[in-house]
């Protein structure tokens, strides 16, 4: 029985190898992910892990009453923005909402935008920065804080801060074959705990990995399957 059990699982994890030649896509992680399943479904095995990016959405905001000015005002800052950057080995740009990618000068008119207040234009930028192991969530959103703080405004410019924070998540993929192998592992465990009149059958390895939010810096990460013990026939 046991034979049948490793030889299924075996095939379970070729199933989840990741394939080649993909992009590497950064994920911001929301709670829609964990949403598309029952909570109390969510697999008992799980990949704990810190995230790789901590992030939030500044709205850089200027009022200068001449538009052309104004929209001179705002480029200039997020030009400041992009160089002070390029200098912060903790600090990158990105844009995109579930899905990111890097800001750069090329992008300035497409950030800018009029809003319902007369006479004023705001951008929308992400500002992240990378989790290490030993990092707090003051630690981290301290970073953002300070970037935005020493980062040059020009004419009435601001940089604003909203009390807003997400975590990312890098090529989610790659963590399938590790999150297979902890499925495995458990259902040997099943299969010998039950004893040689029992099997076990995991479904649903096929699936798309998933993941939530674990802790204020923490992920986990899960192949959403099912696992049913069967009496041997």
């Amino acid at each position: 029985m046991r034979s049948s059990v490793v030889a299924a699982l075996g095939l379970a994890l070729a199933i989840c190898s990741p394939a080649t030649g993909q992009g590497v896509e950064e994920i911001v992680v929301t709670g829609s992910r964990l949403s598309e399943y029952d909570a109390n479904q969510t697999p008992q095995v799980t990949l704990r892990k810190r995230a790789d990016n901590l992030i939030t959405a500044v709205t850089v905001v200027c009022d200068t009453r001449d538009e052309s000015q104004r929209k001179s005002e705002l480029k200039a800052t997020l030009r400041n923005m992009i160089k002070a950057a390029a200098q912060d080995k903790h600090i990158a740009l990105a844009v995109g909402e579930e899905v990111l990618g890097d800001f750069d000068e090329t992008m300035l008119d497409s950030v800018i935008v009029k809003v319902a207040k007369p006479d004023t234009s705001s951008a929308t930028v992400i500002v992240k920065t990378a989790v290490s192991a030993d990092d707090t969530f003051d630690s981290a959103t301290g970073r953002i804080e300070t970037f935005a703080e020493r980062t040059p405004k020009v004419g009435r410019t601001e940089i604003l801060l909203p009390n807003d924070w997400q975590l990312t998540l890098v090529n989610p993929s790659q963590y399938r074959p590790e999150v297979a192998r902890l499925v495995a592992e458990d259902a040997r465990r099943m299969a010998t705990l039950f004893g040689d009149g029992y099997g076990v059958e995991v479904q649903g390895l096929q699936l798309p990995v998933s993941w939530y939010q674990a802790g204020p810096l923490d992920l986990a990460i899960y192949i959403p399957y099912r696992l049913t013990v069967r009496p041997i026939r």
